[in-house]
Formats: C-alpha cells, structure tokens, sequence
C-alpha cells in the first residue's frame, strides 16, 4: 500500500528542512549508491572519511548484524559482506542516529528512542531471519528505522508534540495515534512510511511501518513475506520492551515474549540463549554508538553478566573536555548535541588540540571577549582526532612539538576525512623556522602562528579564524535558504500542474490529462495483454437545464452527477471530464461485459439522483457508451470512436440507457 499521507502535504513537510534526514558523509554514501554503475573502490573511499562509519560497518559485517560470518578487517570486504541496499540503509540509519541525539521536544525521550530502535533492530534479525522473511542487514537497518516517524513529528512539532505525548501519557499509548491525527492530520506511522518511501525502502518494509502500531488492520495471508515480517517485528517488539523496561515488569515481559515465541513453534531454551546473546550485542552496540543504557541485571533465565553501561567518553580522557582549569564532562559540553555550531544563534567551537594546558588557557584568555565562542581542550592527538570526528569544530588550534609530528599528522588525518564544511586549522608551533611554517600549510592547516609571538598575535590569528568561519556559515545559511525556496518552488509548480490537469468545477481530472492516461494505459494493456475498456458517459438535457434555469442551476447538477458516478466507480478506474456534458472513464484491466456492468451501476445511480430545483424536482440521465481494446482496435483513438458510437446509439434510443457496438 502507499503512504498515507498526500503527496503535497509531505513535500511541504520535506520543504521546510526540518525533517529528520541525512547528512554529510551519509549523505554523500545515499547517493552514491543509488547510481547504477558505483563501484566499490569509489564507495570505499567515500566510506574511509568517516571513521565512526568504518567501525560500525566492520563491526556490522563481522557478525554483530549478520550472523556467522567470517571476520573481516576493511571497508572493502565489509562491503562484499553486506551488499549496497544495507549498506545505504546503514548510513541512513546511523547518520539519524548521530545527528538526532538531542532535540527540542521536552516530553520526548530521544535517549530512550534510540536504545529501543537498536533492540528493535537486533530482534527483528532473531525473528525476521528465521522464516527467511529478509537479508539479516535489511532486518537490522528496517528495524533501526521503524520509529522513525516519532522522531520526525518531536522534530518538526517539538512544542506541540510535548503536549500530544503528555496528554497520552506515555509515547505509544493506544490513544498516541488519535491525539496524532487531531493535532497534526496525520500519525507518526503515517509520517514515517512516507519517510521511507521518500529514502527508496522497498514497499514491503514501507508497510512494515505503516502497519507496525496496528497490525490487526493489515489484510495479509498468513505465510506470504510481508505476514513473516509483520509477526517478525511484533516479536522483535517484545524484546525491545524487555531490554528497555524496569526491573520489576522484566519477568511478564519475558514471559510474554516467550508465548509469542512458542506460539510459532519456537523452542523456549533456544530462545532464551539467543535472547540473551542479542542482550549482550545490545549492550556492545549501545557503546559503539555511544547510547546511554542505564545498568540492567543479567538477561532473565541466563547467568549471562550484564552489558557495560555505555559511556560515550570512555575512550576519551576526562583532560579532553577541560577549558582553561575547568573541567566539564561529554554533557555539559555539549558533545551530543547534533548542531553544536549551527549558523542560526549557536556557539562557535574552538577545539585546542595540546599535550599541555597553557596553549588552552591562553585560547580561551584571547577570546574571553567572544560570546558566542566556546573552548573546548583535547589533551593529545587521538583524542582530539575523536573529537574533531565527533563534534565537528569549525575551528582547530593544533600545538605542533618541534620533533614531533603528531600535531602534523592530526591535520593531515583531518584532512583526509574531507569533512564538510572544511574545519578551520590554526597551526602552533614551537619555532619560526621557515621549515615549520611550509610544513604545517603542506599538512593543510589554513593559518600558522609560533607559540613565542605573545597573545596579540594568537587574538589576530583565532579572529581572523573565527571571520572565515562565519562567512562560510552565512554562506551556508544562503544556499540552505536557496535549496528551501526551490523544494518550496518545486511543491507550487506540483499545484500548478494539478491546476492544470484537473477540471475545478467536478475535481475530476480534463480532456488532457484522460488523453495521456489513454496512452499510457494502452501501452501497458499491450505489454501485460490485458484488457482495456472504456466509457464515454453523455449528461443528458444539461442543455435544457441550463436554458430553463440558467447555468448556476446546470452547474450544480453537474456537480451531484460527479459525486454519483465518483461513488459508484470502482478502485482502479478513473474518471476525466472532457466536455460540457461528456466524462470519460478508462477501465484497465476490464473486460467488455465488466465495464458494460459498470456503466449500468452508474446509469442508476445518476438516475436514482433527487435533484430539487426552484421548488421543482429534476430528472437526470446519463447515456453510456462502452468500448473494449480487441485485437482489431488500431489504437487509442479508434477505442475512443468506438465508445463515443456507444453514446450515440444510446442517446438515439432513448437515452437512460447502456450501449456497445462491439456486443452487437
């Protein structure tokens, strides 16, 4: 099924750029792979710019998504491991994951969102691989995004969303999806399978998400794919809540995770082994990607140890996060934080990479007067590579030893990554020597200072940094701005060609749009040998009417004529208005006495019309001619002929009435 929600409403949606989406390096993998000719060698590269990426995708490859596989040590063989559908739908997943950590909805716990999405994901490749339902990565990534709708409505209705989550009580309540609908015209299931519609999943995980809060409504048969993955993520479900809840609900929990389980034939020790071993991945991937999971006891019916709680900072010395002689930790600094230097009012960040503390007291003395500034301080280089990573500084102060290279090599490193916007890179150095200077501009810093020149010269320096970094800003903001007046352009030229195609007094569509749709269904009943029917359906005396009462009085019955034969076509047929008094319906797939039954649905239900005019009742008619593409119709044209003869016959009988040459 399609997504719920129309068309133009998402693309306003997705105008305003406040949509949850991808960015960056994750960005750039999306598109490269949806080329038809990427190689792996140019993926790979693109790939080798994030390192975060690398070692999840390795770690991904290495049996943590995709069981029981060999082990791997490159991009390039995690590549061959997992294909390119898992590895974009990773990105996706991961690049939302890292730059949606944090937001402005108050009621919504973001934290708690992603430490339940990643057991989602984990479940559904216990649950989703057995009947073989799909990939074990396309499981992991369709899992990782089913919520995603949730996060887009905390994301675009950040206040109002607050109020909806409040009023339900507690997110997924059975009463979230019609508080959503009142307040917002649409659900967040709805939001979220057009999301993935818009990033090019497959249809059958985009009514996966559809259906994910309501899966009594969906109409499959038992054993078909989408079936096996809707039980699949139910049960995946179920561990999720359990990985995530309070220690004294965990035993129902299990408990109801294991009916599930037996249910489908499950053995209950299996699923417990294997239960408890996707606990402890839960617990391995929340460190990798830096989740905070609050200390949870050994999974229920295992003496299995219970997963480290995830520190984000673990491998980052407590020195990094220290400005001048304060420390701060990963919070109070702001590391999560998703747009730590955005262009519209946010802090600028200045990262002071130095084994010793004197060059960042120094930084943050000279630029005590910059407001809008804020110096954070990484203690060597490896940190300070995470961090740049991590939180993407606009401007790096880098110290560079006189024999050592680590400084120089932090900014090649840098440079390598090729992150976007480029991080602006003031070299310091311990001499003058000519040497030093060409060899940091050859390592790619864009500015060079020696740590004897005193504070003036480092305050020029970082303000001519800072300058540079607040012109790219506001050339950001502009092209930002240009892209949003084009999607907002592209949705108004969408309008203006419904506007076009579309007949304003009945809503149906006109004489232009039924002579493509013709076409097109012509061509695909010659590809498919299906059948193809059509109707010319006259209004009869509309003439009369008008001439009587005049033509406010003729437009109105044409409008309840066009609400009777809208509501007695069926769902595959469509219906143009291409005249005065003329409609057109085409009828794909329908055979001549099929559509000559249609056509006698619709001549009763306009006859059966009570139309009351100045006190008087009017009687309407239709006349419907029906033709079908036989092997001796030459063309669309000719169809047409043949229907437009079928009206002309009727009318000449007597109108009210039915006719096909063809029958005769």
């Amino acid at each position: 099924m399609a997504p719920s929600i129309d068309i133009n409403r998402f693309e306003q949606l997705r105008a305003t750029g406040e949509l949850p989406s991808p960015r960056g390096v994750a960005l750039a993998i999306i598109r490269l792979t949806q080329q038809d000719e990427v190689s792996i060698a140019e993926l790979a590269r693109v790939i080798s710019a994030d390192p975060a990426f690398v070692g999840r995708l390795i770690k991904a490859a290495n049996g943590v998504i995709g069981f029981n596989r060999r082990q791997v040590v490159s991009v390039h063989e995690a590549l061959m491991v997992l294909g390119l559908p898992a590895v974009r739908s990773m990105a996706l997943g991961f690049s939302l994951l890292s730059d949606y950590r944090k937001g402005g909805c108050k009621a919504f716990d973001y934290n708690g969102f992603w430490a339940f999405s990643l057991a989602l994901a984990l479940g559904m490749q216990l649950f989703g691989q057995r009947p073989r339902a799909a990939a074990p990565d396309e499981l992991f990534s369709v899992g990782l995004l089913s919520r995603v709708g949730e996060l887009a409505l905390a994301t675009l209705y950040p206040d109002e969303y607050a109020e909806v989550l409040h009023a339900a009580g507690v997110a997924g309540s059975s009463d979230l999806h019609e508080l959503e609908a009142a307040a917002f015209a649409m659900t967040h299931s709805e939001l979220g399978a057009s999301m993935l519609a818009d990033w090019g999943l497959p249809t059958v995980f985009v009514d996966l998400v559809e259906y994910y809060d309501r899966p009594d409504e969906a109409d499959y048969v038992e054993g078909s794919r989408p079936h096996l993955l809707l039980e699949a993520i139910q049960s995946a479900r179920c561990f999720a809540d359990l990985c995530v809840a309070e220690e004294s609900v965990r035993p129902a929990l299990l408990g109801r995770l294991l009916d599930r389980s037996a249910s489908r034939g499950l053995d209950r020790a299996e699923i417990l082994a294997e239960c408890g071993r996707l606990y402890a991945l839960w617990g391995e991937w929340g460190s990798l990607l830096q989740i905070h999971m609050l200390a949870s006891p050994p999974f229920p019916g295992l003496p299995t140890e219970s997963p480290a709680t995830a520190d984000p900072a673990a491998d980052v010395p407590r020195e990094a996060f220290s400005v001048g002689e304060t420390q701060t930790d990963d919070a109070g600094s702001g590391a999560g934080d998703a747009s730590p230097s955005g262009p519209d009012g946010d802090r600028i960040r200045v990262l002071v990479v130095d084994a010793g503390a004197a060059l960042a007291t120094a930084v943050t003395r000279v630029l005590a007067d910059q407001q809008e500034v804020e110096v954070l301080s990484a203690g060597g280089v490896d940190a300070g590579l995470d961090l740049a990573v991590r939180l993407h500084p606009p401007v790096m102060v880098v110290g560079c030893g006189r024999r050592e290279r680590a400084g120089l090599s932090l900014i090649e490193s840098l440079r390598r990554l090729r992150i976007e916007p480029p991080i602006y890179v003031l070299a310091v150095n311990d001499d003058e020597s000519e040497a030093s200077m060409v060899g940091a501009f050859e390592a790619g810093a864009n500015d060079f200072v020696t740590r004897t020149a005193g504070a003036r010269a480092l305050a020029v320096r970082l303000r001519a940094g800072l300058r540079d970094v607040r012109m790219q800003q506001a050339l950001a903001r502009d092209r930002e701005e240009l892209r949003r007046y084009a999607d907002e352009l592209a949705v108004k030229n969408r309008k203006l060609r419904e506007v076009a195609l579309t007949d304003t007094l009945t809503g149906f569509r006109n004489r232009r749009y039924a002579i493509d749709r013709m076409a097109q269904e012509w061509a695909a009943a010659e590809r498919s040998e299906r059948p193809l029917s059509c109707m010319v359906i006259d209004l009869d005396g509309l003439k009369d009417i008008n001439d009587a009462y005049g033509h406010d009085v003729g437009d109105i019955v044409l409008k309840r004529v066009a609400e009777a034969l809208r509501g007695s076509l069926r769902g595959q047929d469509v219906i143009c208005r291409t005249g005065g008094d003329e409609f057109l319906s085409i009828c794909p797939g329908s055979a001549l006495e099929a559509a000559i039954a249609c056509a006698e649905r619709l001549r009763v239900a306009v006859s059966r019309l009570d139309l009351d005019v100045q006190g008087q009742r009017v009687q309407v008619s239709i006349s419907v001619g029906v033709a079908e593409r036989k092997r001796d119709t030459s063309d669309v044209a000719a169809l047409l002929k043949l229907a437009d003869r079928g009206a002309y016959r009727a009318k000449g009988s007597g109108r009210n009435r039915v006719a096909a040459i063809q029958s005769e």
